[in-house]
């Protein structure tokens, strides 16, 4: 994997701060990267007795400073964010490389997963995403630099803390990462609620790359080009599409589900496209 840039900066020299806010987002920001935290944040009497004791235990034996602040100052923090007493400050969040993903997959020793994003637009939907994509067994996140939210303290939020486990990479143009992708053995499928075919047709335990798009407008007919296939969530109800992240949710729960599932040698058709 690539070096990480120096300590307060992050690619291209930038120096960024960024604040984790709630319990759960703080204490896997500490557990995961310790090196990073710049300092705590709390309100006194607001954190649990042994959710603030790992705290700043954890604070403690990482150097950070700790500092009591009013409520309305971690407000300001956390944006309006639902912060339970809680804030800290971390260097700016440090995306991964789309060949980090590749080589954690391969290192996995599973067929890749990478979770591709064409535009999302809310912090709540990214987090959410990120979170199922941890816990589904995904490789990486994909995320686009322009036009599309980035990695905030609400993400984190939103995501229980998986941003703090989880390589993100964030690339200039989607279209190209897919060519990238498909040049590394995945096969491309796209989430489209005008699709034809239901997921639960396609063979989704090969090396996959998963394309969920933007809220209301879905993957762009430009991305929408370089994907394989095109998948349909069937779907009983008279409500025409499904949140940005129900949706990511469920397909990566149909990975999930087909590749546990015991599948005999025979079934294992290699090179073939694990779609058809």
């Amino acid at each position: 994997m690539r070096e990480r840039p120096p300590r307060g900066q992050r690619e291209g020299g930038e120096s960024q701060s960024r604040f984790v806010h709630g319990v759960n987002p703080v204490l896997e920001a500490l557990r995961a990267r310790p090196d990073e935290a710049e300092r705590l944040y709390m309100v006194e009497g607001q954190v649990g007795a042994r959710a603030a004791g790992e705290l700043l235990s954890r604070a403690r034996d990482s150097g950070v400073r700790v500092e009591k602040v009013t409520r309305e100052r971690l407000g300001a923090m956390a944006e309006g964010g639902v912060h339970q007493g809680v804030v800290l400050e971390l260097r700016g969040f440090r995306y991964s490389e789309l060949e980090d993903i590749l080589e954690a997959a391969q290192a996995s020793k599973r067929p890749a997963l990478v979770v591709v994003l064409d535009g999302i637009q809310d912090p709540h939907n990214l987090g959410a995403i990120i979170r199922s994509a941890h816990a589904l067994g995904a490789h990486g996140v994909v995320i686009a630099k322009d036009r599309a939210v980035q990695v905030t303290g609400t993400v984190a939020k939103a995501s229980a803390g998986a941003v703090e486990h989880t390589l993100i990479a964030r690339v200039v143009n989607i279209s190209r990462a897919l060519e990238e992708l498909k040049a590394a053995g995945l096969w491309v499928a796209a989430a489209d609620v005008d699709a034809t075919e239901p997921m639960w047709s396609a063979r989704l335990d090969g090396p996959l790359a998963l394309v969920v798009g933007a809220e209301g407008g879905g993957v762009r007919e430009g991305v929408l080009k370089h994907c394989d296939h095109r998948l349909r969530i069937p779907m009983a109800g008279q409500v025409g599409s499904l949140n940005a992240s129900v949706s990511a949710g469920i397909l990566l729960y149909e990975v999930a589900r087909q590749r546990g599932s015991a599948r005999s040698p025979a079934s294992q058709h290699s090179g073939s496209n694990p779609l058809t």
